[in-house]
């Protein structure tokens, strides 16, 4: 469906949009916009907004529901959330002829339809403007602010964005008067003590394998794995995996550098193909991804790292593959490779 349409099935109509678990600043930026674009509608999370996000609600007073009756409301609208699974909320069933925007590669859960998809995007923030923008709406600059957030934080603050999404952003910069320094400030936030521990208890229990020039580590911790996982590409690792374990349930993220995504590996193609296999949940961008369901974590983790060593072999086989030596790497004491290279 294209974004035109989108808009169109929008209008009128008291709404409700939701937002993935656990959701992220673009989570809460896309949501925030399509409400005030297109009111009334409210925000639900069903399980919740991550750290990052819960501080950008408040510094810009997003209203955000923690529980509702979705069927009081005469559409529906969900953003950012790849598959029904995502919203991880028992009893929650999302109903026919509800509005589905997002920029995760396709998973087949959500009927095409209504379904507004261009994974080719950074940010579901920059879809969200698109169809507000393409209607004429005006969301005011709370809602500019916040998408500008989004787009930081899906970008790894402009590691990842493109062309499209900096003229995006500095449209909105322009045209609601926000400055650099605001944009910036609205997502920063002090590390905590707790993430600075789980940070470095995940690179001392960190394993890696190399392939050629590449480095996959995984490790496991029992919270804060996004930040372990950036804790491992700075010691040196092209691919992260971090899981942690919840009784029957397991969750693990990924990341993997830029370079490492330029090469050719996608995370979310790895992840996906994956989380098919298992029967969980899973998916996410060429950079940075996701899977969640009942299983075991040490066996996820194994598994990720045997995906990503297969795609390594077919980067280190290409001529143009081995990039000579590279920089040194600092894993922690029980760090060491299990293997050599291949």
């Amino acid at each position: 469906m294209r974004t035109a349409e989108a808009a169109a099935l929008l209008e009128g109509g008291r709404k409700i949009v939701l937002v993935h678990g656990n959701a992220d600043v673009d989570a809460i930026g896309s949501a925030f916009a399509i409400a005030k674009a297109f009111p009334p509608a409210d925000i639900y999370a069903p399980n919740g907004v991550d750290r990052v996000a819960k501080m950008v609600c408040e510094k810009l007073s997003v209203p955000v529901k923690e529980a509702c009756d979705i069927a009081a409301y005469e559409k529906v609208v969900v953003v950012d959330t790849s598959s029904p699974e995502q919203l991880q909320k028992d009893g929650l069933v999302v109903p026919e002829g509800a509005v589905i925007i997002d920029h995760h590669a396709p998973t087949g859960r959500w009927p095409e339809e209504r379904f507004v998809c261009d994974d080719t995007r950074t940010s579901c923030c920059e879809i969200a403007m698109e169809i507000a923008d393409g209607a004429r709406k005006d969301y005011g600059r709370d809602a500019a602010l916040c998408l500008l957030g989004g787009m930081l934080t899906d970008s790894g603050h402009f590691q990842f964005a493109d062309a499209r999404m900096m003229r995006a952003f500095a449209d909105l910069m322009e045209r609601y008067g926000i400055p650099m320094d605001e944009a910036l400030a609205l997502t920063r936030a002090p590390v905590s003590m707790n993430e600075k521990v789980a940070a470095m208890r995940g690179v001392g229990r960190s394993r890696f394998e190399r392939i050629g020039d590449m480095i996959v580590a995984v490790s496991t911790v029992s919270s804060f794995e996004a930040a372990c996982c950036r804790a491992l590409l700075l010691s040196g690792a092209d691919v992260a995996y971090v899981g942690s374990q919840r009784e029957g349930e397991f969750r693990v993220s990924g990341r993997a550098t830029q370079d490492a995504v330029r090469r050719g590996v996608r995370l979310d193609e790895i992840m996906g193909s994956l989380s098919r296999e298992t029967y969980t949940d899973g998916g996410g961008h060429g950079g940075a991804a996701g899977m969640a369901g009942a299983g075991d974590a040490e066996a996820m983790l194994n598994m990720c790292m045997m995906k990503t060593m297969e795609v390594f072999r077919v980067i280190k086989n290409r001529p143009e593959g081995r990039r000579g030596v590279r920089r040194r790497f600092a894993f922690g004491p029980r760090g060491r490779g299990i293997g050599g290279d291949s």
